[in-house]
């Protein structure tokens, strides 16, 4: 894979997953799954097409000391802090402009710090796909074949007759967003929507391109940066970034460009782990439906999630609960509204309890 790169986007706070997930140790770096965290999964599974040197992580200023300690495979120099959030497009064309610098034959692909996906070969398959149509100067998409009428996805709709799993890539007819329950209903029924999952490939130039015609100002900016690894580079990112434009990729490159194309992925048990209430659905359960993540004792109960390290927990009588305990802090939540999750922090940043963000 010469000239190919990867772009790992490490920057969320994951405040559906409080109270483990803090600022300096947000969801993507917590290991919910195994003896792996989250970006450290996404790495490994990259492996068989891009080797740690060739990935790039751009994160935040709280979170970048911890990623460089659990993947110290990855060169120190490329995992970055944005001086400012300013979303993904400002965030990937950084990374492209980098990229360019250094090779202006790069590749990159863009991948989320914190899904999960069950079945590594079958994804190793399509990133090369996908890679060989960016290579002949294509914007790709990856779309997951909807397993239920999502209303918290955007949709990539295809052709009609669409079939998942192909290796060939199709034209995108347009992108979606995320809909009602009703529409969501129809998309599922119509078989041409896919989900999208948050994964792009294209030439770094290519890209370059489309935010100098889509995103003029962000892309001026951008391009004034001196070359990375130079003694201004750090001085003058801090000056320009937090003046670039606070937008999705989707939103500014991705709905405009005519060269989109999408691969409609087949069963690659792909998952983005948005809630509590996801990590409880990717656990093994016993026979009353709880997923226990430390020792407990139950009772007449069904359908809990439970996570609390070095401390027995006692279920009686309660059904469908997400209990998470920290030591400073501990949540109990009805399993149905783990989306909610996040509401509490806010809560707790209006109260001034910003110990506990």
């Amino acid at each position: 894979m010469e000239h190919v790169h990867g772009l790992i986007l490490a920057g969320g706070r994951g405040t559906r997953f409080w109270p483990k997930s803090r600022r300096a140790t947000a969801k993507q770096v917590l290991r919910l799954f195994g003896d792996r965290s989250l970006i450290q999964q996404t790495v490994d599974r990259l492996r068989p097409v891009l080797p740690p040197e060739r990935i790039w992580i751009l994160t935040n200023g709280h979170l970048r000391d911890e990623i460089v300690r659990q993947l110290p495979e990855v060169p120190k120099r490329q995992i970055l802090a944005e001086p400012a959030q300013r979303n993904t497009a400002p965030a990937i064309g950084l990374a492209a402009q980098i990229l360019y610098g250094l090779d202006p034959e790069s590749i990159m692909g863009v991948f989320p710090a914190d899904h999960v996906i069950g079945k590594p070969r079958e994804y190793v398959r399509l990133l090369k796909a996908a890679l060989k149509a960016a290579r002949a100067g294509k914007i790709v998409v990856l779309g997951i074949q909807p397993r239920w009428p999502e209303t918290g996805y955007g949709y990539i709709e295809f052709p009609k007759g669409v079939q998942p799993g192909g290796s060939e890539s199709l034209p995108v007819k347009r992108f979606r967003e995320k809909p009602d329950a009703k529409t969501a209903a129809r998309f599922l029924k119509a078989g041409n929507f896919y989900w999208n999952a948050g994964m792009f490939f294209w030439k770094t130039s290519v890209l370059l391109d489309a935010l100098r015609q889509h995103l003029p100002k962000t892309a001026s900016l951008l391009a004034s940066l001196p070359p990375f690894g130079s003694r201004k580079f750090a001085k003058s990112l801090g000056e320009a970034f937090p003046k670039t434009e606070n937008i999705s990729i989707d939103y500014a490159v991705l709905e405009r460009a005519a060269n989109v194309v999408g691969l409609p992925a087949g069963d690659i048990a792909w998952n983005d782990v948005g809630s509590w209430n996801a990590v409880y659905e990717l656990h093994a359960r016993d026979r009353a439906g709880n997923a226990l993540r430390t020792h407990t004792m139950i009772e007449n109960s069904t359908g809990n999630y439970v996570d609390a390290e070095k401390k027995l927990v006692a279920l009686l009588g309660v059904k469908d609960l997400i209990v998470v305990d920290t030591p400073d802090a501990l949540l109990i939540a009805d399993r149905g509204r783990a989306q909610q999750v996040g509401e509490l922090v806010k809560l707790l940043e209006a109260a001034g309890h910003h110990h506990l963000l």
